[in-house]
């Protein structure tokens, strides 16, 4: 089981289940077990879909491009 959760900095994260700590790209290290938790998932591509979509409902549209397509 994955938990979906978010840092300070406002980035949506997950971690497996029973993980103490996750670091955020922002640098912060966080403690799993005192995060507020938005999702449970059971794997790790619904975990990272999860985390797409939260992403996107946050700050829009967060699609990866391509240099061609710029």
């Amino acid at each position: 089981m994955y938990l979906i959760f978010r840092c300070d900095c406002g980035r949506v994260l997950y971690a497996k289940k029973g993980v103490a700590t996750r670091k955020c790209v922002c640098g912060k290290t966080l403690k799993v077990k005192s995060r507020r938790i938005f999702k449970r998932v059971e794997t790790r591509e619904d975990a990272s879909y999860a985390v797409q979509q939260m992403q996107d409902e946050i700050y829009g549209n967060t699609d990866f491009k391509r240099a061609s397509e710029l």
